[in-house]
């Protein structure tokens, strides 16, 4: 009996050994379920739903072959047709560039000698279906219909994985095409080596947004090549090598032992040495690959647990949490080596060098979010744009490949920098960079000379003044606050006082930023706030006086002051949201998208905005239009996101919003108080500490606050501090369906 208990004892101890396990195995991927890589590929998100990993070299994605402004990442929703596969993506920009290294599989030998003009005469492509299409963070799936090959990627850190199913029996081959290009790219010069029976090499140079590309690369079959093809400059080659302006190859291999062809392709900017370096090891195969990339993938969307009933809102969180960790990329190579775009080798040493820095965007807030997921990236990406400074003297607005593309106005490197600093991030040379901000705004470029010599930018010498002028007024204060946390006191109040350059363009009358003659006295006019004339002949970038006269996150009081009262400043700031969406002009911007009146969240000037309420004494109309923005500006459809996703930017207001705060002044290392939309948040921060958001009683009327405690004391205020997180505890709401007008009016 005895013994029979003891058994039955070991039976029940098993039992419930296999059911943790079990449990453990369901939960080990819960975030990376939530996922939907397929939000944003419709629409104008641009985003991309191929295969990487957080902050990852290579993107390897399908390309549909179209060049148009919403095919901007190589891949559009709205497609039924793949020309191939490339390594190299942007996720969710306005400007089309990439899509370097195309790969596809077909089961027929092709002519890669015709000239052709558009996608629909290359030989290789083929029609797919979304119903056989699957995306996960980490891996893609599809079903080339034509062809009848199944198409699977994968990739790691610098390695990507392609895995083929062919139908039995069916001819087996892959072409390579460096010559594919879309939008604004352009092939200069590309070269291919059959190295040996199972390797590829070659490289592609470039041009196009980034006007210096080099990519080098390196590709190994899992099987011998029983036959090639290589073309240069729609000629065939018979050699082993080939180089021209266009060059492609069609391998073979043979089908009868297995129906599956494995491929591992990595990449480099410095060589194909190093493109070989970068390359895993033999014995990292696909399948260890992607269940490795969806686990890297899982613990970096857990640094954030939400809890909410509604499925569709973890998706949309989970799917903004996985967006905004794919951008910056990594850019140097395994041994540290990177090229600069003046094509000198540097080594990036204790650091990753980061390129795709789509800073105009990604300042506000997508850089701030970064500092708490992801902090080590955070002081890499400063390091990354001081290495840039080296080139030119100057730091980065917008790059890409080591490339400056001059792309948008400012310089917000500035505030990124800042950001990190004051939030104690370390890693980076403090000294360095401020030298670096300082030189940046004593220039004259990019208008900088008669930003110095007027205080403004007089709307008859330079086109998009107005914004560009609001924008260096930010930066100025930005640097004042580097020098202030530096003990430079004769620089914080230089460019302090610069920074007030915003008061020169407010016109009271209106109650409107407008461009100002050099006189002094001028403004520009007819006057139509309404107006948008995209990127030319205008005071404004990609907006009108409407979503762009509200700038002034770095002194919102001193900005209230202008319009005469905190009621006159609410009364104007809630019309932004009331007025009618009407967008007047011949050239009006496509990026002015997901209006509420004429506010634009689909483009990011306005993403600020909805705070200001909080520091006019009216946070519960903040409360209101956050809320409205989250409901309606983002859904789990491909048309998911209202504009551009931006590399992160769009998700990451998302992110924050849907918490409960948002970095109104990304560089302020405070953050405001919105309107927490899910029941409770967990930021799992370093050190193993948590901060918790609780909202009590939220539901989709109860968004207004009425009370809340900061670990259980009384908590009345519209603003918390990057560093009272970082301490840990809990920030608790009680939520209902009124405003309470008396809270967070205390200053």
């Amino acid at each position: 009996m005895k013994n029979f208990l003891l058994c039955v004892l070991f039976v029940i101890l098993v039992a419930s050994c296999k059911i943790n396990v079990n449990k453990n195995s369901n939960q080990k991927n819960i975030f990376v379920s939530h996922v939907d890589p397929f939000i944003g590929t419709g629409g104008h998100g641009h985003t991309y739903p191929g295969a990487t990993v957080p902050f990852g070299m290579l993107q390897v994605s399908p390309d549909n072959g179209i060049s148009s402004w919403d095919w901007c990442s190589g891949y559009h929703y709205s497609d039924a047709v793949v020309a191939g596969f490339s390594h190299l993506h942007l996720s969710g920009t306005g400007i089309g560039d990439l899509a370097d290294i195309l790969f596809m599989p077909t089961n027929k030998k092709v002519d890669l000698t015709i000239k052709t003009t558009s996608r629909d005469q290359l030989p290789y492509k083929s029609s797919y279906s979304h119903v056989n299409e699957k995306a996960a963070p980490g891996s893609y799936q599809v079903f080339l219909e034509d062809s009848k090959i199944n198409v699977e990627l994968t990739s790691s850190q610098r390695t990507a994985y392609h895995k083929y199913t062919f139908t039995k029996n069916d001819k087996q081959s892959v072409v390579v095409d460096l010559g594919f290009a879309i939008n604004w790219d352009k092939a200069l010069k590309t070269g291919i080596t059959i190295e040996d029976q199972y390797t590829i090499s070659g490289y592609r140079y470039s041009t196009g947004w980034a006007k210096n590309q080099k990519v080098f690369f390196v590709a190994k079959f899992s099987k011998p090549i029983s036959e090639s093809v290589l073309i240069s400059d729609k000629q065939i080659i018979t050699s082993d090598k080939v180089e021209g302006e266009n060059t492609s190859a069609q391998l073979f291999f043979d089908s009868k032992k297995s129906n599956e062809l494995y491929v591992k392709v990595a990449l480099s900017s410095v060589s194909v040495a190093n493109a070989k370096d970068n390359l895993d090891g033999e014995k990292s195969t696909f399948d260890n690959a992607k269940s490795q990339a969806s686990s890297i993938w899982n613990s970096a969307l857990s640094k954030i647990e939400i809890e909410t009933p509604i499925d569709s809102l973890k998706k949309i969180f989970y799917t903004a949490m996985y967006h905004v960790q794919i951008a910056p990329v990594a850019y140097s190579d395994k041994n540290g080596q990177f090229r600069r775009e003046d094509d000198q080798i540097v080594t990036a040493k204790d650091h990753t060098a980061y390129s795709t820095l789509s800073l105009w965007d990604t300042f506000r807030a997508e850089n701030p979010l970064l500092t708490l997921l992801a902090p080590d990236k955070a002081s890499d990406i400063v390091n990354s744009m001081l290495a840039y400074y080296e080139t030119k003297k100057i730091l980065p607005v917008w790059t890409l490949y080591a490339n400056e593309t001059n792309t948008m106005t400012g310089y917000h490197s500035i505030p990124v920098i800042v950001d990190a600093y004051l939030k104690g991030i370390k890693g980076f040379d403090a000294e360095k960079a401020f030298v670096a901000m300082k030189t940046t705004m004593m220039q004259d470029e990019r208008g900088l000379n008669f930003y110095k010599k007027y205080g403004y930018i007089p709307y008859n010498l330079l086109d998009e003044s107005v914004t560009i002028t609001l924008e260096y007024a930010y930066d100025d204060w930005c640097v004042a606050q580097m020098a202030k946390a530096l003990g430079k006191n004769e620089d914080y109040e230089f460019f302090l006082n610069r920074s007030k350059a915003y008061q020169y363009l407010f016109d009271p009358k209106t109650g409107f930023m407008r461009g100002k003659s050099e006189d002094g006295k001028s403004w520009n006019e007819p006057f139509d706030p309404k107006h948008s004339n995209h990127r030319e002949h205008t005071d404004y970038t990609e907006g009108n006086a409407w979503q762009h006269s509200w700038f002034v996150p770095h002194n919102v009081e001193g900005f209230i002051s202008l319009h005469g009262s905190n009621e006159i400043f609410a009364k104007r700031l809630e019309q932004l949201f009331t007025e009618s969406s009407e967008i007047t002009g011949n050239n009006v911007s496509a990026d002015i998208s997901g209006l509420i009146g004429q506010y634009a969240h689909g483009n990011e000037p306005s993403h600020h905005i909805a705070y200001m309420f909080n520091h006019a004494g009216q946070p519960w109309r903040t409360q209101y239009w956050v809320r409205h923005i989250l409901d309606t500006q983002y859904n789990t459809t491909p048309n998911g996101l209202s504009g551009n996703e931006d590399c992160g930017q769009m998700s990451a207001w998302y992110v924050f919003s849907s918490m409960g705060l948002y970095p109104m002044n990304p560089a302020s290392a405070e953050y405001e108080i919105g309107s927490p939309i899910f029941e409770k948040a967990t930021i799992n921060l370093e050190g193993g500490k948590t901060f918790v958001i609780e909202a009590q009683n939220v539901s989709d009327k109860n968004f207004y606050i009425q009370s809340a405690t900061l670990n259980g004391v009384e908590f009345n205020q519209t603003t918390i501090t990057h560093q009272q997180i970082l301490k840990g505890g809990k920030l608790h709401f009680i939520m209902g369906s009124q405003p309470n007008k008396n809270w967070g009016i205390k200053k």
